[in-house]
């Protein structure tokens, strides 16, 4: 579902754990599966630079595409409506948090937004408006 809302972002450096070579599908070298840490929450891990987000700390925002690399271009959303990774089956109107690696949970200690639209298995995509 598309949003009127728009999402404010940021461009940082990807650090190691972000900046994951994924190539393009089928292709050699592509990483199979075609992964990447795409709409996974991020926190800073140095100047100017990124990296993925754990259960702890502070939380910037969620990464919206896929670096390639370390110190490649991370897009970061931080204010709007934003795709999130679900580590768990989330419902609408959950207070969402940030897992262990980076995915939307429903328990944990930074709050990052509230979930509007359900989830019933864990690694499907979830819309969250982001409090962070």
């Amino acid at each position: 579902m598309a949003y009127e809302e728009s999402l404010r972002s940021i461009t940082l450096n990807a650090d190691s754990s972000i900046g994951i070579y994924t190539g393009v599908p089928g292709q050699p070298g592509s990483a199979s599966p075609h992964g990447g840490k795409q709409y996974h929450f991020v926190k800073v891990t140095g100047v100017h630079q990124c990296g993925l987000a754990g259960a702890t700390g502070a939380v910037v925002g969620v990464l919206q595409n896929k670096p390639q690399g370390t110190g490649h271009a991370a897009t970061v959303g931080f204010h709007g409506v934003s795709k999130v990774v679900s580590d768990v089956a989330i419902t609408a109107g959950d207070t969402i948090y940030a897992s262990a690696d980076g995915q939307a949970a429903k328990t944990g200690t930074v709050v990052c937004g509230v979930a509007l639209s359900t989830t019933t298995t864990p690694g499907e995509l979830v819309n969250v408006l982001l409090t962070i």
